[in-house]
């Protein structure tokens, strides 16, 4: 059994699809701090041939909150929307994929929002994705199954491996400092990190912009050279 532990992103890079892509099972880190200034609630997409921020408003942010305890302001939220999707079309609508990653887009973010966490919205855009690459990996949440929150960092990750009985713990290239190969290996548990090669792909012209949401990839590129794409990283 190979797992990841990470936090709900909306609509993250491909990176993180690709660590989705090589475990068999998912744990959506929802029961830890807020990460202010973070991807939990925005990304980036491409606008007139350069990276803009999009941000889903909040009710109010604080690493104090867990992010499972942190809502969309539905105020906000509406109007968000509108702009947000009318930003996508102009800015997507001559992409060879547009009309049916779109169709994805609006799916996300079709719901009744009052009262809803950001861990929620962002967690439905990594399976609505995840889905429409017809990826299989299985997906569950911290708060919902382990009760260890009494724990924290490595000593909790550990946990959630030894009760999903994983053989492999994979994450992240940005998580080396966090965890420790040995002491994952006194567990009987191989510790791996993803770093995600360089990928370029046609956008609108020869100057490319990397690291964009996944929003972006998908707009530019098949399901099945996207599926080839997620493949394309060194496992250390």
């Amino acid at each position: 059994m190979k797992i990841a532990v990470m936090q709900p992103y909306l609509f993250p890079y491909i990176g993180y699809f690709q660590l989705i892509n090589a475990v068999d099972k998912f744990i959506i880190y929802d029961d830890v701090n807020f990460i202010k200034q973070g991807w939990i609630n925005r990304n980036q997409i491409l606008v007139q041939g350069a990276k803009q921020l999009f941000t889903v408003p909040l009710q109010k942010q604080s690493s104090f909150l867990k992010i499972n305890e942190t809502f969309i302001n539905e105020k906000q939220f509406e109007k968000w929307k509108v702009k947000f999707l009318k930003t996508i079309e102009q800015s997507y609508k001559k992409a060879p994929y547009f009309e049916q990653l779109n169709q994805v887009i609006n799916k996300v973010l079709s719901n009744n929002h009052d009262e809803m966490p950001i861990s929620k919205l962002a967690t439905k855009s990594l399976l609505e994705i995840t889905s429409f690459l017809g990826l299989k990996t299985e997906f569950v949440l911290t708060s919902s199954l382990f009760d260890n929150v009494n724990l924290s960092g490595q000593e909790r990750i550990l946990d959630i491996c030894k009760k999903e009985q994983a053989e492999q713990y994979i994450n992240l290239i940005g998580g080396i400092e966090l965890y420790n190969k040995q002491i994952f290996k006194q567990h009987e548990i191989k510790l791996n990190f993803i770093n995600t090669k360089s990928i370029y792909y046609k956008q609108f012209n020869d100057d490319f912009v990397p690291w964009l949401s996944i929003i972006d990839i998908l707009m530019f590129n098949s399901v099945d050279e996207i599926r080839k794409m997620l493949n394309q990283y060194t496992l250390t």
